[in-house]
This record gives C-alpha cells, structure tokens and sequence, in this order.
C-alpha cells in the first residue's frame, strides 16, 4: 500500500514499513517539500531561488535549506566535472522550460521558437555558508531542478522513516529509502515515464538502501516550431544533449549520487564504462530501445 499526491510538478508516493504510521510518514513528507519548493523553485516568484535569480549581481540571504540545496548543486558539478551544472536556468528558460511543464507541454509549439545562450559555469556561483548569502553575477539564472528534487526524495524519505521505521519516497523518477526495508526489499517498475502503470513493460528491481534515479528524454519535450527538444541542457553547448541513450537508472548510496550519475551519462562519452569504473549498478537504454547493463544491475531486471 502507498499514497501520492502531487508536488514540485509531479507525483509523490510514500510507502512505509508501518502502515499505520502512513498519514503521519505523509505530514513529514509534504513538509520537506513544500520547504524545498519554497526555498528552490524556478518557477515560484516567491522562492528563495527566484530572489537570487533576480538579485542583479547583488548577494542574497539564503536559508539552511536553500543553503544545503546549493551545496549539493555545486558539489554534484564538481564531482561531474561540469556536466551537472545549476547555472542552466537561462539556458533552460529561453529554450522554452520557462514555466511548470503542464504549461510547456500545453503550448502551441508551432509559433513558438527556441533561443539557446550559453551556460556560464558553476564556478560563477559565490557560496558564502558562513555568511549564509549566495551571489551570482548578473544574468546568471540557476536552475536546482535535478539535485534539489533528489535532494528533496532524499530528505522527505529520512522524515518518513524517522515516524514509520522504515519508507521509500519517489518523486518522479527519484527514488529514496531510509530505514528498515520489507523483506526482499522495495520492489521498483523501471520505466521511461514514471507515470506508466504498474503493468507497464519494464524490468522490477528490488531495493534495499540509498537511493535510484531515473533519467530520461522521452516524457518532459515540448515543440520549437518543427523541432522537438528536451529538458536535458548540456552545459558545454547550452542545447538539449544529443545523446545515444533516452533512459538511464542508476543505483547509488544516495539519490542525489545516483541522479548526478544518471544525468551526466546522457553526457560522457562512455558511459557504461564511467558507470563500471565508479561501481554504480545501472541500466542504460539507447534510442533504438536496447538494453545494457553495468556494475552488477541484474540482467533480467529482477
């Protein structure tokens, strides 16, 4: 048994090992969230994110939360050497990603026409912990998308387990689990969309800790005239990665390591073996629909 609800533009399940600690594992969860969304939407004028965006070059305080959001950010682009990087928001915007998908997707694609800039680096943004004050210089739009919402599952899925002993959370193609698992562990559908139904072709693998992360360029597209383009901005060109995969899964000890890795494989030149050499359990599928598996992922997805 789970619930869901709707947030940060998409579904929350919760699923814990105490089914009737599940209303209260659902308070926890939907306060860690709704903190998130406060302090990281691009998309809220009244987020903290938006404050810094429109701040002109000026330095901005930031709270723990949007601190810890930012730290993860900017860790994840080193780890990835640029390729996860949070200062695509412009890039992100002007290409057509400028509101809540449900608005995007509902557009008319056929007037409307991309523009593409460049990403101006991670290594712009000023985080100052001690003084909790955040800088970017003018122009520069973040976008914590990725990481914050991995950052969220990860978060959300501690509070739920801290009053139920055990839970998963998923966002979307985010998955977290703290504390005691059922035994066997959490079985997981892998699919392109995370809306698919549970009868949906996909390989089910079973979880015991951290975190899994889907990535994917098949669900979140809209229309530039005759184009179609994705959500996934490479930094080095400010476009939509042109990549021979359209889903990664990766497995990790947290869902921020594993959405870091699962995004950046839509980047590296290898990433199958990237993924082998860094021990990350994943699974990859190419555009042509086939399948390859790295680092101990079952082969048979069960």
């Amino acid at each position: 048994m789970s619930l869901s609800f709707r947030a940060l533009g998409t579904t929350a399940v919760i699923a814990t090992t105490d089914p009737a600690s599940e209303p209260d594992a659902c308070v926890a969860v939907a306060r860690e969230l709704d903190a998130i969304d406060r302090a990281c939407s691009r998309f809220r004028p009244d987020s903290e994110l938006a404050h810094v965006n429109g701040a002109r070059g000026e330095p901005v305080a930031a709270g723990p939360v949007l601190l810890d959001a930012l730290r993860v950010a900017l860790d994840a682009a080193r780890r990835s050497g640029g390729l996860v990087d949070p200062t695509v928001g412009r890039a992100l915007r002007t290409a057509g990603y400028d509101s809540t998908f449900r608005i995007v997707a509902a557009r008319d694609g056929g007037t409307f026409r991309a523009q593409f800039c460049t990403v101006p680096g991670w290594q712009t943004v000023e985080l100052d912990e001690e003084a909790a004050t955040v800088r970017v210089p003018a122009g520069v739009e973040l976008d914590l998308g990725a990481t914050a919402k991995a950052l969220a599952c990860d978060r959300a899925a501690a509070a739920a387990a801290a009053v139920a002993g055990g839970a998963l959370v998923a966002l979307g193609g985010d998955i977290a689990i703290a504390g005691a698992t059922p035994a066997g562990g959490w079985p997981v559908r892998i699919a392109d969309d995370h809306a698919a139904p549970l009868d949906a072709p996909g390989p089910t693998v079973a979880l015991t800790g951290g975190g899994l992360a889907t990535s994917s360029t098949t669900v979140r597209r809209w229309r530039s005239g005759t184009v179609e383009l994705h959500h996934l901005v490479d930094p080095r060109t400010g476009r939509p990665a042109e990549s021979p995969w359209r889903t990664v899964s990766v497995a990790a000890k947290t869902c921020v390591d594993a959405n870091v890795a699962s995004t950046a494989s839509f980047l590296l030149e290898d990433a199958p073996r990237w993924l082998e050499d860094h021990r990350l359990p994943a699974r990859l599928v190419s555009i042509g629909g086939e399948s390859t598996v790295v680092a101990g992922w079952p082969e048979d997805g069960t």
